[in-house]
């Protein structure tokens, strides 16, 4: 798949919970909950492709052939910690999926990823992978995990996200190309400590409540 490609969900509704996301005295139940429901937005035009095939069933008053989904089920990774606060929302449209974990921190000076976990479900190839992680920031953590999971051959991988930066698009692109990105907005650039700007602040602390000295 040779799809140099960003795509932006533009939905009303998704934009408005995300300004409200943005500002900072949204408080921690709030931003979990509007969290939810973005990423349940988001699933819809992520799995928007999802291939189809067709089963004969028994309505209440007739025969019919009616669509269902093909293959086998979808797995959705998560970037360890802030991504959970996507799947979470992401397995209320598809609780069949299942679910894998990659735990990665970024190195205060080099911004570089270091990876401290990593959890695929059995039998991840041939299957469809969706990876979250709420901000594609410098790309470091989204390039590293997308490296571990190609090594398993999935049928198909995508980059889910809530903000991207350019700079961000450009590395994960660079090593990834062929991975389509999927993000509520991109934002304006990094700032010198790798954060996104104007952004969200901290995903995870403002998901779970930690402060960010901690």
């Amino acid at each position: 798949m040779e799809q140099k490609q960003v795509e932006v969900i533009t939905h009303p509704l998704l934009q408005h919970k995300l300004t409200i996301m943005r500002k900072h005295d949204t408080s921690t139940v709030k931003f979990r909950t509007l969290m939810n429901e973005i990423s349940m937005l988001l699933a819809y035009e992520v799995t928007r492709d999802l291939e189809i095939e067709y089963e004969e069933i028994q309505t209440p008053l007739a025969t019919m052939r009616s669509p269902v989904l093909k293959g086998k089920k979808l797995v959705f990774v998560s970037i360890l910690r802030a991504g959970n606060g996507l799947v979470e929302g992401m397995l209320q449209l598809v609780p069949s999926a299942r679910i894998g974990h990659i735990g990665l921190y970024r190195d205060p000076k080099t911004l570089e990823a270091i990876e401290y976990y990593f959890k695929l479900p059995e039998h991840t190839h041939d299957r469809d992978v969706i990876v979250v992680d709420p901000m594609l920031a410098t790309g470091n953590s989204a390039i590293a995990a997308v490296h571990e999971i190609k090594a398993f051959n999935p049928k198909s991988i995508k980059f889910l996200c809530l903000l991207a930066a350019p700079e961000g698009i450009a590395a994960f692109h660079q090593e990834h190309p062929d991975v389509p990105i999927f993000t509520a907005a991109i934002d304006e650039a990094l700032d010198s400590h790798g954060y996104v700007i104007p952004g969200l602040g901290d995903a995870g602390d403002r998901l779970y409540g930690t402060k960010l000295e901690n």
